[in-house]
């Protein structure tokens, strides 16, 4: 057990509380700092480099208590906490199996790997949450594929669409998400590379083939085997951010539309649970939405920092890898908190048929104008199609008459069933066919 103090979180709304927080807390990261530790001198006693009961020595002497608070002020002494850390550990196995602890390797070793536990084990409830939310959003999509609205571009009524298509657009950015965090997830390796990264120090204790303890070590932990040490090669590191980055973001796309489609005056959607106002007694706000777009605009400015990272120079960094450790526990707590607030958001998200039928007839039928245009063009020649339906266009407005109503006073117009032409349900193209297609995406 870990004595960590707990952070309150009180200006981290977005992810207090969450899967990920827990997963990435100082008490989750001092466990896995100890569970790296306690893996390498393992390893080294399943290849004969440490005595028989070494490693169940050092297992059990990292599965006590250590004090989070008084590693990282010690940290300062050396930049890092595996310095301290590595100190009481030795001193808590004691006798003759505490030379062993942490032996061969170097603070990077340590601190990499164990960035690489938390890793994994917060994208876990990053993926349980995404899995909850794309199947929210497969049963809105199928349960809406005919729910017809207005498609907007550049901020104006185009032509109309269909809410299931809508959510099914948002479900694929999901998905994409998901197979991204899925195969970083799977690739994020141990480090182990000893002070330049050339495992000299593990031959000196006597490896035959010290590779071959690199991938006893990664098998101990669970992890990816690296081809070669990656101190100054920060690949692992930036992959992690891209997907982390992606993820936000697309949970943003679909905060963003939900907090245009939940305005006062469009409500064609509302969040099933909205927060209040200390003010205003009658708001219910898209609280859910509002946070996952937060998470949204912070995470590529973090993602930056661990790209910028990668010019780490020589065999060991000065900087690059130490300004990596708090925006990647930011940018992992901001998309784990965003993946459970979208699941949350799609669960209990309210979509509104009859608003968003009411909002496509606001522009009295010229939603339809395309159809229209293409339509009449083959009845009425090209020409006076578009002179007909430029000089009505402005009277549908100005009259408050629909466009179906002016079109059928047209003397050229009598022979025209206009009943489907003018019908924007019957307008929305292969919304449908859409949807279903991207419903079968698993």
């Amino acid at each position: 057990m870990t004595d960590a103090r707990p952070e309150s979180g009180l200006l981290s709304p977005g992810w207090t509380g969450s899967p990920a927080a827990s997963a990435t807390s100082d008490g989750a990261y001092l466990r896995a700092l100890l569970d790296a530790e306690a893996a390498l001198t393992r390893a080294q006693e399943t290849l004969g480099l440490a005595p028989e009961g070494a490693g169940a020595a050092v297992t059990a002497a990292a599965a006590g208590a250590f004090d989070a608070h008084s590693l990282a002020e010690r940290a300062r002494g050396g930049g890092n906490p595996v310095i301290p850390l590595v100190a009481d550990l030795t001193r808590a196995v004691g006798g003759t199996f505490g030379p062993y602890v942490h032996r061969g390797a170097t603070s990077q070793d340590i601190m990499d790997t164990a960035t690489m536990l938390v890793a994994v084990r917060t994208l876990e409830t990053v993926l349980a949450d995404l899995g909850r939310t794309q199947e929210a959003l497969a049963r809105l999509a199928a349960a809406h594929r005919d729910t017809v609205m207005p498609g907007r571009t550049l901020t104006q009524h185009a032509v109309p669409t269909t809410f299931g298509l809508k959510a099914a657009g948002w479900r694929s950015l999901v998905l994409d998400a998901r197979d991204r965090i899925t195969a970083v997830r799977d690739g994020l390796p141990a480090q182990l590379g000893g002070a330049a990264g050339t495992l000299a120090a593990f031959t000196a204790y006597g490896a035959p083939d010290a590779t071959a303890l690199v991938a006893a070590y990664a098998r101990e932990l669970e992890l990816a085997e690296p081809l070669l040490p990656w101190h100054t090669l920060r690949t692992p590191v930036a992959d992690l951010a891209g997907a982390l980055a992606f993820a936000a973001g697309a949970l943003g796309k679909i905060a963003t539309d939900v907090l245009t489609l939940a305005r006062t005056e469009i409500a064609e959607v509302a969040e099933g649970s909205g927060g209040g106002s200390s003010a205003m007694p009658h708001k219910a706000n898209p609280v859910r939405s509002t946070l996952i777009a937060a998470a949204a605009l912070r995470a590529p400015q973090l993602a930056a920092v661990l790209f910028g990272s990668l010019t780490a120079p020589d065999e060991r960094p000065a900087g690059a890898w130490h300004a990596e450790w708090e925006p990647l526990r930011d940018l992992l707590r901001l998309v784990g908190g965003a993946a459970r607030d979208a699941a949350e958001l799609a669960e209990g998200l309210r979509v509104r048929p009859e608003a968003m039928r009411a909002d496509v007839d606001l522009t009295h039928g010229l939603i339809v104008s395309e159809r229209l245009s293409a339509e009449l063009s083959a009845v009425l020649g090209r020409a006076r199609a578009k002179e007909l339906l430029t000089a009505l266009a402005p009277r549908t407005y100005a009259e408050g008459r629909p466009l179906a109503e002016l079109l059928a006073e047209e003397a050229d117009m009598k022979d025209v069933d206009l009943g489907d032409l003018t019908d924007p349900a019957r307008y929305t193209g292969s919304a449908g066919a859409l949807t279903d297609r991207a419903l079968e995406r698993r």
